[in-house]
């Protein structure tokens, strides 16, 4: 098998093979985006030890199959460990013995601890042993490269990376893995033999959300939208139930966490964490800053500053495609089919919603086509104050040297071309920018159109034009 794309994970892999220090890596993501698949295969599946927690499996389960593993590599003491310290003594004991495989290139012995949280049963000793592990031994051998992943990212998150006590600053390298761009799902297309033009995948993007689990699902017999159908509609589709099932997955308590996308679904612009603490399902308090930072930290939702009152609260934004078409067709129950979907007012406002999300998760591609990829920048929504005329701007690039690229995003069947309408909102948009910010920079109208743009007499307010092919570059 091959590992499309992941050109910066496989970087950090090979650099901690390198390294002359002993190494921890904790990989996380959101589920199904390929964290065991890129460790496997970048190894070749040959480590020095290998294991993986048991899903809904009690201490003693999880202490068999670590045993069994130790087995597999080597170890011969028969005995199954009574606790995680007597676990982690025996991995131990089997490392330092004569005939372990070691990695060729600076021989290291590398251990992939996979699903780590849930070898963390309640009441064991897991985290603990596990420190013991690291502290005492591990942390002092040079040719020591342990890697641990898990779906369940709050537990890697709030145990490993950002824990105060025994793992506090341990963590040597973090992978933070993000679903595929477009111009990784395209090779994925190619290679699954799935014949698509560039709209229809940007399309699939805006459904699936570049996650490779999802867009291996694809059947390469059927359409784009037999396969929605089949996928997501059918009782029996892989991803009929997936919404749920991802967030159980991730996060131990996740309802807090789907009432906060809920709301933002609700909001394209964008809430404060005030606004979201008001609520009910949410509240407030420190629980609120943890679910809001574990949704960042898997990239479903982005954080950012309000570009005129910078001091001011941040919003946060839904950015995960997947998610945004579940809120509004999966749950619910009433939409039996997608088909019956397409080209209704709901469809509608959803593809426009879901294309400018494909553009934020796209930002280095948008700033390639303009030609500022060195240019530094920041990224801002915008509304103005009179929430009556809906005057807003979904996307403002704010640049060093001087320009703000205001971003209009069109996903369209054919070519777009500027109404007079559209003509005339544009210019109030930018009037009204431009008299609220009292900016001094030069405003740059940006077209961001998915099946290409056809000129006209109103072009001539249009600064840059990117089509949906720029999207696909790397």
């Amino acid at each position: 098998m091959r590992i499309i794309g992941r050109e910066r994970e496989k970087d950090c892999l090979m650099q901690c093979l390198l390294s002359k220090k002993p190494e921890l890596v904790a990989v996380y993501g959101r589920r199904r985006v390929g964290k065991t698949y890129l460790i496997k295969e970048f190894f070749n599946n040959h480590f020095s030890f290998y294991t993986t927690g048991i899903a809904d499996e009690k201490t003693q389960g999880q202490l068999k199959t670590f045993h069994s593993s130790l087995i597999k590599y080597g170890y011969h003491d028969k005995k199954i460990p009574s606790d995680w310290f007597e676990a982690f003594e025996m991995l131990r004991k089997m490392l330092d013995s004569d005939g372990l495989y070691r990695e060729p290139i600076n021989n290291k012995r590398v251990i992939f601890l996979d699903e780590l949280p849930w070898m963390d049963t309640a009441k064991s000793d897991f985290k603990s042993a596990f420190e013991y592990f690291w502290n005492s031994y591990a942390s002092s051998k040079d040719d020591i490269l342990i890697i641990v992943c898990g779906s369940a990212t709050s537990w890697i998150l709030n145990n490993l990376i950002y824990d105060r006590k025994g793992f506090h600053n341990r963590i040597t390298k973090r992978i933070h893995l993000a679903p595929f761009s477009l111009a990784e799902c395209e090779e994925l297309f190619e290679y699954n033999n799935m014949v698509m033009t560039r709209s229809q995948m940007i399309e699939s993007y805006m459904i699936f959300g570049g996650v490779p689990y999802y867009l291996n699902l694809l059947d390469s017999r059927l359409s784009l939208i037999q396969n929605v159908e089949e996928l997501c509609f059918k009782e029996y589709g892989d991803l009929h139930f997936e919404y749920h099932s991802l967030f159980h997955s991730l996060f131990n308590k996740p309802e807090k966490h789907m009432a906060i996308l809920e709301s933002l679904a609700r909001n394209s612009y964008g809430l404060t964490r005030t606004q979201l603490s008001g609520v009910k399902e949410i509240g407030g308090g420190s629980v609120l800053t943890k679910d809001l930072r574990e949704l960042e930290e898997c990239g479903f939702i982005r954080r950012f500053n309000k570009l005129t009152k910078k001091s001011e609260e941040s919003f946060y934004q839904l950015i995960d495609p997947f998610v945004l078409f579940s809120i509004m067709f999966l749950n619910n129950k009433k939409l039996k089919s997608w088909k019956e979907q397409i080209n209704t007012p709901g469809y509608y406002s959803w593809r426009g919603k879901s294309f400018e999300i494909v553009c934020l998760n796209h930002i280095t591609q948008i700033k390639l086509a303009l030609g500022i990829s060195g240019i530094e920048s920041d990224e801002y929504s915008w509304h103005g104050s009179n929430k009556e005329d809906g005057a807003q701007i979904d996307l403002l690039i704010v640049r060093k040297d001087g320009v703000i690229n205001l971003c209009e995003m069109k996903f369209t069947n054919e070519a777009y071309s500027l109404d007079s309408d559209e003509y005339e909102k544009l210019l109030n948009r930018m009037s009204r920018f431009r008299k609220e910010t009292d900016t001094d920079y030069a405003i740059h109208i940006t077209l961001i159109c998915s099946s290409g743009y056809k000129r006209n007499k109103y072009s001539d307010i249009i600064q840059n034009v990117i089509t949906g092919d720029e999207l696909f570059k790397m």
